[in-house]
């Protein structure tokens, strides 16, 4: 037996370990099972390369838990290690293995994409975040090369000793600490196993399961097949999960079952997919998917799963997508992001933000796509993915300039337009006296009904911007574009909304009556807040309305989507406009009967406050009561 002391620089690098290595203890098994991956990874690498003639045979890593005396094992055949290997890679913290395969067996043309997971040379000692004692018994794949047993109870003494062991691979045993209960439980394994390893290249067994299958050749009395149970090994990954395949050899369906493997509580199927492969100048594989967004939506940041060669690492992509890609779900596959020891913080690197340009070209290029090649059915799916790419027009200025082919517009008919084929319907009618092109919209159509009709009997189009990023969306495009102003269709009389030339509207009121009229309109108002107008317009036109003006009613909203933030007044600032030429504004002028006037002035401002949803409580019940005292 040789005993010696582990060279790390300070003097006793364990606390240091189980507290500050990782922000997660169960961390340990992943770097245990990627260790046995890249074991394995190295021997096939040598036997593809004629540089170990060795017999593969099964590769399977296999991890095993004994609850009642608190062990955890990894065991794989790959490698292995001699003695010498032992100790430089294990007793020097740090030194990475890794690093040392390639220089010594890979050409420099093979260091791209060796499929091997770690370059730290951390994760081993990851182990004494949960055991007391670690065991590595191992036996490298040189026929002449006997096993060894290292062995350490988390001091910087270690024992290497021979060992009994036959076949090659190294063998791991974690003898777990007092502190780490929770990891002495089968079903707390499996699920750290199925989370960080579902989807590795070799195949990942944990103990045994109990299937049910058919008995080839054997009915019942009725002639209907028999089944039995039966005890097989538990595999819990896919050795080859689909974004490693070639698109060409998939199908919708199989894209479809893979994003229900990844969200097995999702029931919506997504829009569609993007399958990402790049070998230069960086590796990138993955899928993504478009979920349906619809009117709702929380910019989630763990839908996207990050792997580095099929280990996964996070959920948190933030730094590698933009803000507004993190709105889609599926996988990123690459080893070229950089990652520190516990692989789940981003360093800085420009690896990132070309991967990060990448996937948002290729998003856009699909969207594209769709857009030219089947035009009708991207507008069928164009509210499921409105917010995605309006969100991502605001934050991302290059996706902006790619959107602007393939972002639509829709008009209260359900008719779909980019914004230049829009421009050209509108350019000339919507075009106020000022040159100024407006843009009339609605936030709800069946609310804003009325106002919507006199908008289109002059012959106006009105778009509908009813998503939740719309009020940020339209102060963006009236900033980014040039002589345009968005109104909702109920910020004002039509008339005023696209102001054109004006025309000599003749006067049926003094300017005694027009003043004696607001003073009757006001004192049946009892909000502040609404201040009266009294205008001169034609007969035709609506009696009265009441409406909030463009700028106090984003305010008002701006001020609901900072959670009323803003002064809770505003909300509250409305103007009536009452008709002065209309007939019923007129004879009531001309009415001696005080009482009929103030009744009658009342029930107008009623109507007006109901059209706009104002009319609630005690003034609704009175409302109501009025009309069955006029009809009788």
């Amino acid at each position: 037996m040789k005993k010696g002391t582990i060279n790390v620089q300070t003097e006793n690098i364990f606390p240091i370990i189980k507290k500050f290595l990782y922000s997660e203890h169960e961390i340990f098994l992943r770097e245990l099972i990627s260790n046995a991956v890249d074991a394995t990874t190295k021997l096939t690498k040598l036997v593809s390369l004629g540089k170990a003639d060795v017999e593969l045979g099964d590769l399977t890593i296999k991890v095993e838990h004994d609850p009642k005396n608190k062990v955890i094992k990894v065991m794989d055949r790959g490698i292995g290690m001699t003695e010498e290997e032992v100790e430089k890679y294990i007793n020097e913290i740090a030194f990475s293995g890794v690093e040392d395969f390639i220089k010594k067996y890979l050409q420099s043309g093979d260091k791209k994409d060796t499929g091997i997971i770690g370059h730290f040379g951390l994760g081993f000692y990851s182990s004494f975040m949960v055991a007391k004692r670690v065991e590595l018994i191992t036996k490298s794949y040189l026929a002449e090369a006997p096993a060894v047993k290292w062995s350490c109870n988390g001091t910087p003494e270690f024992t290497i000793e021979s060992a009994e062991k036959n076949d090659r691979g190294t063998e791991v045993i974690l003898y777990l600490d007092d502190d780490a209960d929770e990891f002495n439980n089968e079903i707390r394994i499996l699920n750290i196993l199925k989370k960080y390893a579902r989807f590795l290249p070799y195949p990942i067994q944990f103990g045994y399961e109990k299937v049910t299958e058919k008995v080839e050749g054997v009915t019942d009395k009725e002639g209907k097949p028999t089944y039995r149970t039966v005890e097989k090994p538990r595999i819990i990954n896919a050795v080859e999960p689909l974004w490693k395949k070639s698109p060409q050899e998939l199908t919708d369906e199989e894209y479809e079952k893979f994003y229900y493997e990844l969200y097995p509580y999702t029931y919506d199927k997504p829009v569609f997919y993007i399958h990402l492969h790049v070998d230069y100048p960086f590796t990138l594989n993955g899928i993504l998917y478009f979920p349906k967004l619809k009117k709702f939506f929380e910019l989630s940041k763990n839908k996207i799963q990050l792997y580095y060669n099929q280990v996964f690492v996070t959920d948190n992509v933030e730094g590698i997508v933009p803000d507004f890609l993190m709105l889609l779900h599926g996988v990123i596959d690459s080893p070229d992001i950089p990652l520190n020891v516990s692989r789940s913080y981003l360093q800085s690197d420009s690896n990132v933000k070309k991967i990060s340009n990448h996937i948002t070209k290729k998003v856009a290029d699909k969207l594209e796509e769709l857009f030219h090649k089947k035009r009708e059915e991207y507008e069928k799916k164009w509210e499921d993915i409105e917010i995605f790419i309006r969100y991502g027009m605001m934050s991302h200025e290059n996706f902006y300039e790619r959107a602007q082919h393939f972002a639509l517009y829709k008009d209260i008919q359900g008719k779909y337009y980019t914004w230049n084929e829009y421009q050209k319907i509108i350019e000339e009618k919507h075009k106020d006296k000022h040159k100024q092109l407006i843009v009339l919209y609605t936030t709800n159509p069946e609310e804003q009904h009325s106002f919507i009709e006199q908008a289109t009997r002059k012959g106006y189009s009105v778009l509908v911007m009813d998503s939740v990023v719309d009020l940020h969306f339209l102060d963006f495009l009236e900033r980014k574009l040039e002589n345009i102003a968005f109104k909702r269709v109920d910020a004002d009389i039509v008339d005023r909304l696209i102001e054109k030339e004006e025309e000599n509207v003749p006067e049926k009121l003094t300017k005694e009556e027009k003043k004696n009229l607001e003073e009757w309109f006001k004192s049946a108002i009892a909000d502040k807040n609404i201040t009266v107008r009294i205008e001169s317009l034609k007969e035709t036109e609506d009696v009265i309305k009441l409406i909030q003006p463009e700028f106090m009613r984003r305010l008002h909203d701006m001020s609901k989507v900072a959670g009323g933030l803003l002064d809770p007044g505003m909300d509250k600032t409305y103007t009536l406009i009452v008709n002065a030429n209309h007939p019923v504004i007129t004879n009531l002028v001309d009415t001696v009967d005080e009482v009929k006037r103030k009744l009658q002035i009342e029930h107008l401002v009623d109507l007006a406050m109901l059209e706009q949803g104002l009319l609630k409580g005690e003034k609704l019940a009175k409302f109501i009561q009025r009309n069955f005292e006029i009809l009788k």
